[in-house]
């Protein structure tokens, strides 16, 4: 969604999560309260066969008792909807806005914006789908911009913020992809952009920092977690390429009070101790962000009068800018076809690998 410019906040104020569909093998419930009782203070909530199945008996009734649990527990939610077989048991993500029964993914995703508006979600995201190679891309993108439309309806009706994400492999794989969706739709102000900061390392041309920024206004929800060059694998926070001290304090800069959720959909085997490893990481992530943030001010306000000290300051940035990995540009994927060709190492794969 659109927003009026917010007002920048310090690195530590941004509002951590965590996905859902990293604990696949907890009850949601369970889940929930591990979450809770390790200090996040919200949940990414993957709607799927036993987390919220948005086709169960008694939904209602299930919703309600989801709401009151996340509000006793002190937890916002946003609402996902990547689960991989939630609508055909043999073809993962099957099928998507761009298949030729588009059907049962159009009542899932306007499912979905009814359950995030009674669980009071902060937004509902989804994503385009991979193209099927029977389809032109002209019909498929046609089937996007006509699908999304629909949810577009369904969503505002309920008073819930759409974000739609950017997915590596998939018909809109990247910003620039999100930006031509947009304009396509007429640009709804509750249309907004679910940002993975994994995939801007993975396969945007800009630093990830520039991309919290070339999107800043549309944010409504942010996944994170590590990645590297050309490979679109969610990985644990340290075994990828990221800087994330600057792109906390792009994500404060912009002034983006949504949630920051950790997006490990791969992790469940393990999922407490790598929640309680990726929340010390972002914590520490967000002091070091805050710290520097505090030093750039102090040193500007300085440089004021002494030239010489901005001088040095600079000069240390700069050397710091050049050991960060993530913000020297290399195109790589668009693999989704809305521009230029694939060449993601090890294979196009879509929501963490999997």
């Amino acid at each position: 969604m659109t927003t009026p410019r917010r007002t920048p906040l310090d690195p530590g104020a941004l509002r951590l999560g965590y996905g859902t569909n990293g604990f696949a093998n907890h009850r949601l419930g369970d889940a929930l309260a591990v979450l809770a009782d390790l200090g996040y203070q919200g949940v990414a909530l993957t709607l799927d066969h036993d987390h919220l199945d948005p086709f169960t008996p008694g939904l209602v009734r299930r919703v309600a008792a989801v709401r009151r649990r996340l509000d006793a527990l002190g937890l916002a939610v946003v609402v996902e909807t990547g689960a991989r077989y939630l609508l055909d048991p043999w073809h993962k993500h099957a099928p998507t806005l761009l298949h030729d029964d588009a059907d049962p993914r159009i009542d899932f995703l306007r499912r979905a914006a009814r359950i995030g508006a009674d669980l009071g979600a902060e937004a509902v995201s989804f994503w385009a789908g991979v193209r099927p190679p029977e389809v032109p891309a002209a019909l498929a993108w046609q089937r996007l911009v006509a699908g999304c439309a629909t949810v577009c309806v369904e969503a505002e009706a309920a008073g819930v913020p759409l974000g739609f994400e950017p997915e590596p492999g998939m018909l809109v794989e990247d910003i620039a992809g999100w930006f031509r969706l947009r304009e396509a739709l007429g640009a709804p102000p509750g249309f907004g952009i679910t940002l993975d900061i994994g995939h801007c390392r993975c396969l945007e041309p800009q630093p990830v920092p520039d991309c919290v920024t070339a999107v800043a206004e549309h944010l409504v929800n942010v996944q994170i977690d590590d990645m590297r060059r050309g490979g679109h694998e969610h990985l644990e926070f340290g075994a990828g390429e990221i800087d994330f001290p600057p792109v906390l304090r792009a994500l404060a800069a912009a002034g983006y009070r949504g949630l920051v959720a950790v997006e490990l959909p791969r992790h469940s085997h393990a999922a407490p101790a790598v929640a309680a490893r990726s929340l010390d990481f972002l914590r520490a992530a967000a002091g070091t962000a805050s710290a520097t943030a505090a030093t750039g001010a102090a040193a500007t306000a300085a440089g004021a009068a002494t030239p010489a000290a901005t001088t040095a300051v600079t000069g240390t940035a700069a050397k710091d800018q050049h050991r960060t990995t993530d913000s020297a540009p290399l195109l790589c994927s668009h693999g989704g076809s809305t521009s230029g060709s694939s060449v993601l190492r090890g294979g196009l794969q879509s929501k963490g690998g999997g």
